[in-house]
Formats: structure tokens, C-alpha cells, sequence
């Protein structure tokens, strides 16, 4: 078992503290509504849903795979989604970049239209949205799971294999205040994460994140009563 909450989880392990390597599971409450889901990290996972722990156990329990895998294992999750009515779009690798300095390495022009696509698909997922464009690219910024600072980039077709989703991601870090970026890349998407491992981020787990069905406007820290790039 893990002590603390979600946030306190993913402060830790952006400082290279992680959970035991015990093959357990701890269950913590979401920390709003919007979000519910898993985050696994090496030999220890933690399931954050308001859900009852014991259901949470006893479905896994009833996940036919290796203990150590079940939190991820597409049965579970089904079971999951089933239960809380929610989705998921894929299993993301997540990695954490520690703040940097200075100015960042890329010349970058906040975009202020809010009905800028990117704009509008970054506000499904994230609290207090900046976009900022570059020539060639976007980078977002946003408070997204637990109120963690979240970055994505998207980079034009004509312009990738030139180092540029590489810069977009290190000015993520430049542009912190201080606080460590996530960010969540599909384990497929080889480009961004060879982008985001040159850029200094590090690979801390995976995640599932499930979402409201159908409810754009949640917001990520609200408590309820009872790429061609990166993740938008």
C-alpha cells in the first residue's frame, strides 16, 4: 500500500521516488470528477476511482492474467469502464520532465483564439489551457490529472524529422514555473517518445485514463458531491 493521494503519488515519482516494488495495488480516491483510471509503475500500481476498493480487488482478483499485469490487462479495464460508464482511448507510457531555466530553445507565439482546434481538444482534458505556436508546431499546456502540469506538442507534417518536436517539448520545461511536466504518449507513437526522451523526460509508467462519457466540460479538480503529436 501506498500512502497519500494521487497527487502526492506522481509528486513523488516525478522526483524518482516510487512505490514499493511489492506487486501490489493501492486504491485512492479521484481527485475529481473528471478523471478515473490507473497508473502503473514498476511492480506496484495505483487505481484511482471512487469506485469501492473491494470491487476494485475483487475484479482483478477475477482478471485471468499475471497479478502483476492485471491493472492493465483489457479485461479489467472493460470491467472498468463497464462499471463507472466511462471510456479510454489507449494505454499511454507517461513520463515526467524535471523544470528547466532560461529562456526556451524555440521562438513561441501564445495563441489567444479559443476556438483554435487544438485549443478546444486540449479543454476536454485539461484545466487552464495555454497554446503557444511556433513555426511548425503547437505546444500546450495545461493542468490535467490531478492537477499535474500536462504538455503535448503537434508538429506539421512538412516540418518533423528536423528537431522540432524535441524543442517544443524542452520549452514545455522552460515554461513550468518551476514544477515538473507529464506528459502521456501512446506506447506505439515511437517518434514522440524518442522527441520526449531526447528532451530529458523520463519514463515513470503507464497510465489508462478513463473519462467522462460524452461530458466535455468537466473539470479535472472540480470534487464531486458524492499528436501527430503527444495526447491533445
Amino acid at each position: 500500500m501506498v500512502a497519500g493521494s494521487l497527487r502526492e503519488v506522481l509528486d513523488a515519482a516525478a522526483r524518482g521516488v516510487f512505490p514499493p516494488a511489492d506487486g501490489g495495488t493501492t486504491v485512492v480516491p479521484q481527485p475529481g470528477p473528471r478523471d478515473a483510471g490507473v497508473v502503473a509503475f514498476t511492480a506496484h500500481s495505483v487505481v484511482f476511482t471512487d469506485e469501492d476498493p473491494r470491487w476494485v480487488r475483487e475484479a482483478l482478483a477475477a482478471t485471468e492474467c499475471d497479478a502483476l499485469a492485471a491493472t492493465m490487462h483489457a479485461g479489467f479495464l472493460a470491467a472498468f469502464m463497464a462499471r463507472t460508464g466511462r471510456t479510454t482511448d489507449t494505454v499511454d507510457v507517461l513520463l515526467a520532465g524535471s523544470p528547466l531555466r532560461g529562456a526556451p530553445p524555440v521562438d513561441l507565439e501564445p495563441v489567444a483564439d479559443g476556438d483554435h482546434p487544438r485549443v478546444r481538444a486540449a479543454r476536454r482534458r485539461r484545466d487552464e489551457v495555454r497554446v503557444f505556436a511556433a513555426d511548425g508546431g503547437l505546444l500546450v499546456l495545461g493542468r490535467g490529472v490531478a492537477g499535474r502540469l500536462e504538455t503535448a506538442v503537434e508538429v506539421d507534417e512538412g516540418c518533423r524529422d528536423r528537431g522540432l518536436g524535441r524543442r517544443l517539448v524542452t520549452a514545455a520545461r522552460h515554461l513550468s514555473g518551476g514544477e515538473p511536466v507529464w506528459a502521456q504518449v501512446s506506447a506505439g507513437n515511437a517518434r514522440s517518445l524518442r522527441a520526449f526522451q531526447a528532451a530529458g523526460y523520463r519514463p515513470v509508467g503507464s497510465e489508462a485514463l478513463l473519462s467522462v462519457r460524452g461530458d466535455p466540460g468537466v473539470s479535472a479538480t472540480a470534487r464531486s458531491t458524492g499528436c501527430s503529436g503527444t495526447r491533445p
